[in-house]
């Protein structure tokens, strides 16, 4: 018993050319179940070069530290182990048998790009956080960091807004919707922003009075006394004509007949020709 108490903690070294955290992750898993025992884990990521892994396996063996690696770049898995072999180091490798199993059954070698989950979480993130804002942004929610959005939709009710926001939304780009009202001078807002992100929406009157129409039948009740009213349809297109004229920036796009996706693409290519830089967002 007391050779047991005297044994010395176990040392890991967690090594990786990502971030590490598969390598923890495992780590993690295999030490909750030696409850209460002693470990000493050191975490060593963005392993990129033969000379930062040979002074590492050199203080692993120092110290009698098991490896356990998930280096995916191939030249940097080959040199560690071999070299590990040579010093004596223990190392387990946890990627290598599921890599070159999958690679044998798919018939194609893996891509060796380290940090590629990294890159899909960032990018997950990403486009959590462009929901987040597009949702804050619908129907003018909010405006005080409209300059934030990467596209900015405008035009009077049912001419896809929101639809279109959402769907936009899913594919990472940060959408803001303002709502035209008849009679009403659109929010200062929508003139302090860069123009070039704004898009209009227009629609046929007689499409809009049957989406208008289909409203109300939905909500079981007219809200708004005319709001499906034909003349009162045409009233709102012609003044909202008039808007877009005065903003010759605002490219008018019709969404008539035309399924969202459709409309999606169109608006994409309008604002990827004005802002090359976001073409690596949507997907």
């Amino acid at each position: 018993m007391s050779e047991k108490k005297d044994r010395e903690a176990p040392v890991v070294f967690t090594v990786s050319d990502g971030t590490g955290e598969t390598a923890m992750s495992i780590v993690r898993a295999v030490r909750v179940q030696f409850e209460n025992a002693e470990m000493v884990v050191e975490r060593y990521n963005l392993i990129r070069t033969p000379e930062v892994l040979e002074k590492l396996l050199m203080r692993a063996r120092e110290v009698n530290a098991t490896v356990v690696a998930t280096m995916v770049s191939h030249e940097l898995r080959v040199f560690l182990m071999f070299r590990a072999m040579q010093l004596g180091v223990k190392v387990i490798d946890v990627l290598f048998p599921l890599l070159e199993t999958l690679s044998e059954q798919l018939g194609r070698r893996p891509s060796s790009i380290p940090g590629l989950l990294r890159q899909l979480d960032v990018e997950y993130f990403r486009r959590i956080c462009a929901i987040e804002y597009t949702v804050r942004h619908d129907d003018a929610l909010s405006l005080h960091d409209l300059n934030e959005a990467d596209i900015v939709l405008t035009g009077i009710s049912r001419t896809s807004k929101t639809p279109l926001s959402m769907y936009l939304g899913h594919k990472g780009y940060k959408v803001a919707n303002v709502p035209l009202v008849l009679g009403t001078e659109p929010p200062r807002e929508l003139y302090e922003i860069d123009q070039n992100k704004i898009v209009a929406l227009i629609i046929d009157p007689e499409r809009l009075s049957e989406i208008r129409t289909a409203r109300i039948r939905e909500v079981g009740a007219d809200f708004s006394g005319n709001y499906a009213n034909s003349q009162r349809i045409f009233d709102e297109i012609e003044w909202s004509m008039g808007i877009f004229r005065r903003n010759r920036r605002w490219p008018v796009l019709d969404v008539t007949a035309k399924a969202i996706e459709e409309n999606a693409v169109e608006i994409e290519r309008i604002i990827l020709s004005r802002f090359p830089g976001l073409a690596n967002i949507g997907i």
